[in-house]
């Protein structure tokens, strides 16, 4: 929110203070001062000047000779301007003064007519949107020529660039900056700052039917009238002001209602009467699908939900984002029907976000307006219309609403001041929250009744005004103290030391940690390949998402760290890459259902070798996918248990690297290479790897379990057999295991084979088993007999042995 410091001024007397004084204090209690700004800065020595002579430059057909008087005397100045004559005053900047770029002016010499110094155009002054014309920017006729032109016109002024939270929609006005500002200064002087009646008392000259209301999402609407309008600029001094604060001035009736909600927070549009379809106006929800063209000339396509002003149910606006093409305000408008009206914030801003319309109407709406302002404001836009343009301008107005708010009373207590502020002055208490427009209705000697002013749907309960007492008090007069003693120590919970063991162990694996967003794309069901049968594909929608890339919640941690790499990609980074993230996954059970909704916790992590070629040793240096294995075994392990891991199958994942990940024999996650067709799109050169898992069984730690080490020695015994391709490995040690039975004490797999003198359809598998028993010594004839049941039991499950 962009502040003029001499409009501000204009509503609150602050006994002198500085700009950098009341800068410091909006700081302190919440609406951070980003920067202080002065446009015209390096602008100095401009005078006004009227023009006496104007006549073609003898030599030259294209400049002309201006004799122009100021209140330093007559002078020539030598300009190209088509738009002058004689009698007009205009910024003269005469040798020595200063221009808003910081050029110095002198005298020059123009084809033997010497021009002593220049006329000044909206740029040369530092407001180039000011211009109402091609040429020299001429000044309002009673311009006096004594006056300096920074001083006279606002140039001078200092513009604060303040941001502000987004639950502090009454902000966004300078009305509502000055109260809050003689709400932080208890000797500053509130002006009066009441609305300004305008127009005739009689009705409308024209017929229009009542206002119809039929969604709810619009609480008040209202419509003022004004004919006879002649659209041209608005005067020069609110042209500069709406430039100042950071909008572009465009005609008279734009900039009468643009200056108005600048003033009073209170967004209003103004409808050409003679281009909407009927003299109706009605308030509905848009059709699924229904198209609409707004003042920008961009079509949008519409959903239910967003809110629609039509007239004869033909759409001529997107309530509180942006009127319509097809009734906008143009050269021959000459009668205007000027919109004031409150809408629901929540519709308001997700309709905009939706469609990318980020209007300063929808800015405003999104955060809340007060529905105390839809009438004042109006009638004060129509009187600056009739000021401005002569038009004759109506008392009456159309008026629908749909919900009056019952007023808000809220009861603060002395115990909860002593609380939590240390201070529990009730009379004061009451002083600074009417400063704020809140109103005492009942003090005991234990509490506080107010009544909760419109504009501040913020605040509904007890603590809200605690917090506006210690923010206008000051937090730095609350005094240290020490806490009281603690009654037993802190525990850390199950889920954060398991967070912090697996952080500690990735951390020492060489990962860095990420936080990524929760919110991501719908896109990335598609990007990933995921079918609608797989319930990720089914995400939760947000309804009120930040931007088109934040609409839904993940199912899965891998976008957001994809999105990471792609970031450092882009970045110019070349080396390699090992990133892992802990949060929360959003899956529906029942897509229909959101009750059903799951919120597993997850450790995530993606690898990725880099770019850089120039590395000795590269290969063997390189991460692979039995590196990021070995990585997952170890932060598995830190929790006790032993990972099992499986084949298998991904919609995004490498057919021939995608593993399961078992935890107590249960599938807690995966770990894959991403498909080549996916590493294409990230335009990256080398494999990404990705693994999930599932933190849930590794909250419950499992202990190790000491023994006695065997004082008699194992036997070892080797089996080879063929298995099909597709067996994995860890079945068959599975099998070798139950036939053994408890003599067996290590099983290890040494040797895959595949090649000649080996089906293609086969790979051989060669194992070691260590058979012990810790009370004595095996005898070989005992070894023998268990290892051939062993080989038996292979054979009948179908397995040739070599």
């Amino acid at each position: 929110m962009l502040l003029s410091w001499r409009w501000l001024n204009e509503f609150v007397d602050l006994k002198g203070r500085t700009i950098e004084s009341v800068a410091e204090r909006l700081t302190m209690t919440g609406c951070e001062v980003e920067s202080i700004e002065t446009p015209c800065e390096l602008l100095s020595g401009i005078k006004i000047a009227r023009i006496e002579k104007l006549y073609p430059h003898p030599e030259a057909d294209t400049l002309k000779v201006a004799e122009i008087i100021s209140s330093e005397g007559s002078h020539t100045c030598i300009t190209a301007a088509p738009n002058l004559s004689v009698g007009d005053k205009v910024p003269y900047a005469p040798p020595g003064a200063c221009l808003a770029d910081g050029a110095v002016m002198g005298q020059k010499d123009f084809l033997g007519i010497t021009s002593e110094g220049m006329l000044l155009s909206a740029e040369e002054i530092g407001l180039p949107d000011i211009a109402d014309e091609f040429g020299i920017l001429r000044l309002p006729d009673d311009t006096p020529l004594q006056a300096d032109l920074k001083g006279y016109f606002g140039l001078d002024d200092r513009i604060m660039d303040i941001s502000i939270t987004p639950n502090r929609g009454d902000l966004l006005s300078v009305m509502g900056l000055a109260r809050e500002v003689h709400a932080l200064f208890p000797d500053s002087t509130l002006l009066d700052t009441r609305e300004w009646p305008g127009g005739l008392q009689d009705n409308w000259p024209c017929d229009f039917e009542d206002i119809k209301i039929i969604d709810q999402g619009c609480t008040f609407y209202s419509l003022g009238l004004a004919e006879n309008i002649k659209i041209g600029p608005s005067p020069l001094r609110e042209r500069i002001r709406v430039n100042m604060m950071g909008m572009r001035p465009i005609s008279n009736v734009v900039d009468a209602t643009n200056l108005v909600m600048l003033l009073t927070g209170q967004p209003l549009h103004a409808f050409d009467l003679d281009l909407i379809p009927q003299r109706s106006i009605e308030v509905r929800s848009a059709l699924e699908g229904e198209i609409f063209t707004t003042l920008d000339n961009k079509e949008h396509v519409l959903q239910e939900g967003d809110l629609l002003i039509t007239s004869g149910d033909v759409p001529v606006g997107i309530a509180g984002v942006m009127g319509g093409q097809n009734s906008e305000i143009h050269e021959g408008t000459q009668k205007v029907v000027i919109e004031s009206a409150h809408f629901s914030a929540p519709r308001v801003s997700q309709t905009s976000r939706r469609l990318g319309i980020n209007s300063e109407a929808a800015y405003r709406f999104a955060r809340g307006v007060d529905p105390e302002k839809v009438i004042p404001s109006l009638e004060y836009v129509l009187m600056l219309l009739e000021k401005w343009c002569g038009s004759r301008i109506y008392a009456q107005k159309k008026i629908a609403r749909s919900h009056v708010p019952a007023n808000r009373k809220i009861t603060l207590r002395s115990s909860t001041l002593r609380k939590v502020l240390l201070w529990d002055d009730l009379h004061e208490t009451s002083r600074i929250l009417h400063r704020l427009g809140l109103v005492e209705i009942d003090r005991t000697l234990s509490d506080l009744t107010v009544e909760v002013p419109s504009w501040r749907p913020d605040l509904s309960i007890e603590e809200d005004l605690t917090e506006e007492v210690g923010r206008i008090r000051g937090y730095d007069l609350i005094k240290p103290r020490l806490p009281g003693k603690l009654h037993g120590g802190g525990t850390e919970g199950p889920l954060y030391h398991t967070q912090r063991v697996i952080r500690e162990v990735a951390l020492g694996r060489g990962f860095t940690e990420v936080v990524t967003y929760s919110f991501i794309s719908k896109d990335f069901i598609s990007e990933l390949n995921i079918s609608d049968e797989d319930s990720r594909s089914h995400p939760v929608l947000l309804s009120n998402p930040i931007s088109q890339q934040m609409v839904c919640m993940r199912t899965l941690m891998l976008p957001g760290l994809l999105n990471s790499l792609k970031n450092s990609i882009k970045s110019g980074w070349r080396e390699e890459i090992k990133i892992f993230e802990m949060g929360r996954v959003f899956l529906l059970k029942d897509t229909d259902n959101l009750e059903s909704l799951e919120e597993p916790e997850r450790v995530a992590g993606l690898v990725f070798p880099g770019q850089e070629r120039r590395v000795p040793y590269r290969q063997t240096l390189e991460e692979d996918f039995y590196s990021v294995k070995g990585d997952i075994s170890a932060l598995i392990r830190s929790r006790g248990f032993n990972p099992g891991f499986g084949k298998g199958e991904e919609p995004f994942g490498h057919s021939g690297q995608t593993a399961s990940v078992y935890i107590n024999d249960e599938r807690r996650g995966l770990l894959l290479r991403l498909k080549p067709s996916i590493e294409a799109q990230l335009e990256v050169e080398g494999p990404v790897f990705y693994f999930e898992i599932d933190l849930a069984p590794l909250m419950n730690p499992r202990k190790p379990e000491y023994r006695d080490i065997s004082s008699y020695p194992a036997v070892y015994r080797d089996i080879s057999l063929l298995v099909n391709k597709e067996t994995e490995a860890e079945k068959v040690k599975q099998y070798i295991a139950e036939l053994a039975g408890d003599l067996l004490c290590k099983l290890k797999l040494f040797d895959i084979y595949q090649g000649k003198g080996i089906p293609e359809e086969q790979r051989s598998l060669a194992f070691s088993l260590a058979y012990r028993r810790d009370d004595r010594t095996l005898k070989d004839a005992e070894v023998d007999q268990v290892h051939e049941q062993v080989r038996a039991g292979l054979e009948k499950k179908g397995f040739a042995l070599r």
